[in-house]
């Protein structure tokens, strides 16, 4: 069991920046995958960033080029710098982290942090 607690959401006006962390309960560099995701109101969650064990990453089209990932692996904590917000990235965001232990498939969640950019 993992346990993935987010923290640094809040509410910024538009332009601004954020930087939400999550902490997780075990070593991340065990993990294959660690990202954030986002689920606005009445939308499907879809994924913002995630980066593998292996250092790679991979952004949404929309936040390519104003958010980074990136790990604390002493801290078991990744990391989500919101550079320029819009409006449109008002959401909950999530931080997941998933993979394959053996035959085993593990995919843990957070319980989310809020993000609200007012315009």
């Amino acid at each position: 069991q993992v346990q993935l607690m987010e923290s640094g959401g809040g509410l910024v006006q538009a332009g601004g920046s954020l930087r939400p962390s999550c902490t997780a309960s075990r070593k991340i560099f065990s993990f294959d995958a660690m990202g954030w995701y986002r689920q606005a109101p009445g939308k499907q969650r879809e994924l913002v960033a995630v980066m593998t064990s292996g250092g790679n990453t991979n952004y949404a089209e929309p936040v390519k080029g104003r958010f980074t990932i990136s790990r604390d692996n002493a801290k078991n904590t990744v990391l989500l710098q919101m550079n320029s917000l819009k409006p449109e990235d008002t959401a909950v965001y999530y931080c997941n982290c998933n993979g394959n232990l053996g035959a085993l498939r593990y995919d843990y969640w957070g319980q989310g942090t809020q993000v609200t950019v007012s315009s």
